[in-house]
């Protein structure tokens, strides 16, 4: 289904082979409960990696931008609990991107979904949007595909300094694109042709692609209804 709201924090990460059940647990009963109770914030997913690295991908969607540089959520990044402290102290190789939604297709959630992560010159931007556009409306109408997304993301609301974030090097891309589907071969297929195209745009970096297997998803009003 397309993406709820208009906004998205998107995080790829690692974690310590020793913190992997810790990861689970605190980020099942704490982590994500606590995001998706910060007003705005509609939808929280974890992803484990079936190919690509990093292992772990979370999407959090919110109502609109504004949310995600708002006083209650930057509260929670400025005051992170003591097992959050603990629980990231475990992360490595962390990407994250605080991002509009710029395009967003779908008639279901999948299972399965596929990231891009690049970074483009500056010349090239004003025909990658239309281009991606394109492209990811053709994709969300193959066969099995359950979604198509385009997020680019706000740098300065990327970069804000938190104590959450204090002392941990976090990259940000500068777009994203993600493919959801219902079994892995159907995301991968639909990934390939994409990437295809991706590879006569100028980027300034790698491409990153990842193929990533739903873990966990929890969404607003399904908590609201547990803590009823």
């Amino acid at each position: 289904m397309s993406l709820l709201g208009k906004a998205v924090v998107a995080i790829w990460n690692d974690i310590l082979p020793e913190g992997r059940d810790n990861f689970i647990e605190w980020h099942n009963r704490e982590h994500i409960p606590e995001r998706v109770s910060v007003p705005g914030f509609l939808r929280g997913r974890r992803y484990i990696a079936v190919q690509g690295t990093p292992e772990y991908f979370t999407l959090y969607e919110a109502a609109d931008a504004q949310v995600l540089v708002g006083q209650p959520y930057l509260e929670r990044l400025n005051n992170p609990t003591p097992w959050t402290k603990r629980s990231t102290a475990d992360f490595r190789n962390t990407t994250r991107g605080v991002c509009s939604t710029n395009y967003s297709y779908g008639c279901g959630d999948g299972g399965f979904i596929a990231t891009f992560r690049f970074d483009a010159v500056e010349t090239e931007q004003a025909t990658i949007q239309p281009m991606l556009i394109d492209a990811l409306a053709g994709a969300g109408k193959l066969n099995g595909i359950t979604g198509a997304h385009l997020c680019i993301a706000d740098n300065a609301a990327s970069n804000l300094e938190t104590a959450e974030r204090k002392g941990r090097q976090v990259g940000v891309p500068n777009w994203i694109v993600m493919i959801e589907g219902g079994s892995a071969a159907t995301v991968s297929d639909a990934a390939e042709g994409l990437q295809q195209q991706l590879s006569r745009v100028d980027l300034t970096g790698p491409l990153e692609l990842g193929l990533y297997r739903l873990e966990f998803a929890l969404a607003e009003n399904a908590l609201q209804q547990s803590a009823a």
